[in-house]
């Protein structure tokens, strides 16, 4: 999965489901390479139907196809006033993780690695999502996330979403860059973007 520069993420539609499932397709050649699944206990699950998802914990993992071999996970704790989002490799070791600014419109977060160090930062745009990962000094532009048209029913009778995310070719030889990078992107749609909806604190840009 890793090897590709371009990936195009569907949401699989699921009416009165309680967790989100996206699959995963190489940008280029539109082949299927993987996975994005939230996996939530009974108790999480059953919790999500009279709380706010915004406020529970959420655990996704990213698996490759066709062997469904786990690649990283994604993993936030409960959500008061501002998250921290680890970034796990298929051994559990920690790889990075992701902290939501406060009291912001434009939507967006900071990205670290393992050793504190920040890695990245994520600015979204208020109008559209449209996302840019940008290195500290915001001088280039390691990734970026797009929204793709997903047709008129789906755009307008479900909460779906496809988007379309692009790592920069000066990553292809840096796997964990990369896989933050495309951690970062997917948690924009499934956590932060979820947290921006209803939970208490606002993103920043």
């Amino acid at each position: 999965m890793l090897e590709s520069s371009k990936f195009l993420v569907k949401e699989k539609v699921k009416f009165l489901a309680s967790h989100a499932t996206y699959e995963i397709y190489d940008g280029e050649t539109e082949r299927r390479i993987g996975t994005a699944e939230e996996e939530v206990s009974g108790f999480v699950r059953a919790m999500r139907w009279i709380v706010s998802k915004q406020l529970m914990p959420a655990h996704v993992e990213v698996r490759e196809s066709p062997d469904d071999a786990l690649v990283f996970t994604v993993s936030r704790g409960w959500y008061l006033f501002r998250s921290r989002v680890e970034i796990r490799d298929a051994q559990g070791v920690l790889v990075g993780y992701l902290k939501s600014k406060l009291f912001s419109f434009g939507g967006g977060f900071l990205v670290y690695d393992d050793k504190d160090k920040q890695f990245a930062d994520v600015k979204g745009n208020l109008f559209g999502f449209k996302y840019r990962v940008l290195t500290p000094d915001g001088g280039f532009e390691m990734g970026k996330v797009s929204k793709q048209w997903g047709g008129i029913a789906k755009e307008l009778f479900t909460s779906a979403d496809t988007y379309l995310i692009t790592v920069h070719e000066d990553l292809d030889e840096q796997p964990i860059a990369k896989m933050l990078v495309l951690a970062a992107a997917l948690a924009v749609d499934m956590i932060f973007k979820s947290e921006k909806k209803g939970g208490l604190g606002a993103l920043d840009g």
